[in-house]
């Protein structure tokens, strides 16, 4: 076998099923022999977002996503897409072809150090130096992705090593890395002292965050919090593990959070910190979560802890772990009167940034679409078990606090705000789960970095519905300079701009358009129905902010 079958068949080995990237030289011999195997192939139209659309696959899948690309320019393309899965914890394995090992160090033709320009924002990489090698990586690589804190690995592969031939390759079973031992189990005696604590508290919290999703413990917090009628809040990358309309869910907290949610941070006597990395942008004074109060922070990853908040009770585990051994204790927490107040807030403020799933929308606007509104429609449309992909910028923002959870997944670039990433993570969320409706929101700037995908959507028939909030700026720079720059406005008006309606037919794809609030449940359903692609239009008015 060569170096490049070998490859091929360690992929198919860890189960892969679906690679996403784009071909070069440097990588031709993986992809010749890749149409020997049952693995699908995905052409990206830049290499960036083949990282988004695998990180789309794994956020739906649960499993390793996959990306592969040429040297040079094909692999720093790749970087921004990994530091993005980096940032939010995705377990993706990047392979990446390389000039041929002898030449290497030589800047010759289409040469880049891509191990050393990536090394922080992969959890490990690898230079293969040796066909017979790859079994081991491969394994180790996949090992390392998606065990402990989730995150990418790099594969780097020169090109003579894929034409190499061994004549007798091992496949190994069992993984033995000396160095990485990740800690699933919750030490129990932390645990006890976390259950005694709770038991003592009046205003007791639980903070959700990603971690949640990726560790496979949604159902076990929601479970926790309903068996013990412990009040919940989320960071963004937390939104959807509980129903926005849940009894035990009081919102979003942060920069951009409800009032609701940071009225409870702040007035909670103990907080249970859960797959959370304490952030700026979820946390804006992470100190005062730990002032006046117990701090109990649960992550599996030991460097998160203390690292920005020093908290009573540190927890290192896997939250699955650490909630079905919560769950199977008999907990006497008692908290009615704060489950009160709390209620009362909610109600207090639900006007103001909480979905009214009960009263109505805001008054219409009769010269552009209303955001808030929109989102709010668009999620109640959507079918339940549906994903919502959320963009960057402003769009995301209006996403984050109007979006109604019910039983399906919210998709956003939390920790690197990577604009584009909407679009090709939902055509890798759709490839996931094709009986799922996926739909991705995003603004007029972030479309234009990932419309190219557009073409990439038609190729494999992938049928994702795009929403483009289209106000012909940069909503989010525009209102950070009207605040903060007194109206100075530098580098954000975006115009004159493509017309959707001719690019959708460029492209085959239906085009809807709302100009405003007046036909929005109309339009939707025209939007969602159907088993098509479709690109819907709303103008938005650049003034709006969040």
């Amino acid at each position: 076998m060569t170096g490049a079958e070998i490859l091929v068949k360690a992929l198919e080995r860890e189960g892969v099923s679906y690679v996403f990237g784009y071909p070069g030289v440097a990588i031709c011999p993986f992809y010749d022999s890749i149409t020997k195997s049952e693995i699908h192939t995905v052409l990206i139209r830049q290499e960036q977002n083949a990282a988004h659309a695998a990180s789309g696959y794994a956020r739906i899948s649960g499993r390793v996503g996959v990306a592969a690309v040429t040297s040079g320019p094909g692999a720093t393309n790749l970087i921004t897409g990994i530091a993005t899965a980096f940032a939010d914890s995705i377990p993706l394995v990047c392979i990446t072809g390389q000039v041929d090992s002898r030449l290497m160090g030589s800047d010759v033709f289409q040469e880049a150090d891509i191990s050393g320009a990536c090394e922080s924002f992969v959890k490990f990489s690898y230079i293969v130096r040796k066909a017979s090698d790859i079994p081991r990586i491969v394994r180790e690589a996949f090992y390392i992705a998606n065990s402990g804190r989730r995150g990418p690995v790099l594969i780097d592969i020169p090109v003579d090593v894929q034409q190499s031939s061994v004549s007798r390759v091992t496949w190994p079973e069992d993984v033995v890395l000396r160095t990485y031992k990740p800690t699933i189990k919750g030490n129990v005696l932390q645990i006890r002292k976390m259950e005694k604590e709770l038991q003592k508290a009046k205003r007791p919290l639980i903070c959700i965050g990603g971690g949640a999703f990726l560790s496979g413990a949604a159902a076990d917090i929601r479970h926790f919090a309903e068996t013990n009628h412990i009040p919940t809040v989320c960071t963004m990358m937390g939104l959807g593990v509980m129903p926005s309309n849940h009894w035990m869910f009081f919102g979003m907290v942060g920069n951009n959070g409800t009032v609701c949610g940071n009225r409870a941070m702040k007035e909670a006597d103990l907080i249970i910190m859960a797959g959370c990395r304490v952030a700026d942008r979820s946390i804006t004074r992470p100190e005062a979560i730990s002032e006046n109060k117990i701090l109990i922070h649960v992550d599996v990853d030991p460097a998160e802890i203390g690292k920005n908040a020093g908290p009573s009770i540190p927890l290192v585990g896997d939250l699955k772990n650490v909630f079905e051994i919560l769950n199977n204790d008999k907990l006497m927490v008692s908290c009615s009167d704060w489950i009160h107040t709390l209620t009362g807030y909610r109600e207090e403020f639900r006007g103001l940034d909480v979905p009214n799933l009960a009263g109505g929308l805001p008054a219409l606007k009769e010269d552009s679409v209303t955001p808030s509104r929109f989102v709010r429609a668009l999620s109640l449309m959507m079918k339940e078990n549906a994903v919502y992909v959320a963009d960057v910028g402003q769009n995301q923002l209006w996403s984050c606090q109007n979006y109604v959870a019910r039983s399906g997944r919210f998709l956003t670039s939390g920790g690197m705000g990577t604009m584009g990433y909407s679009l090709p993570a939902a055509m890798g969320a759709k490839i996931a789960d094709p009986e799922t409706q996926v739909v991705a929101v995003m603004g007029d700037g972030a479309f234009q970095m990932s419309m190219m995908e557009l073409a990439t959507i038609r190729q494999y028939d992938v049928p994702v519905k795009i929403v483009i909030l289209r106000n012909h700026v940069l909503g989010l720079v525009r209102q950070y300079q009207h605040f903060h720059y007194h109206d100075r406005y530098s580098m954000t008006t975006m115009s004159p701009e493509p017309k959707l309606d001719k690019l959708a037919e460029a492209y085959g794809i239906p085009y809807y358009h709302l100009d405003g609030d007046e036909d929005t449940e109309q339009v939707l359903k025209a939007f969602l129905d159907g088993d098509t692609s479709a690109i819907l239009e709303c103008r938005v008015d650049p003034n709006q902010v969040v």
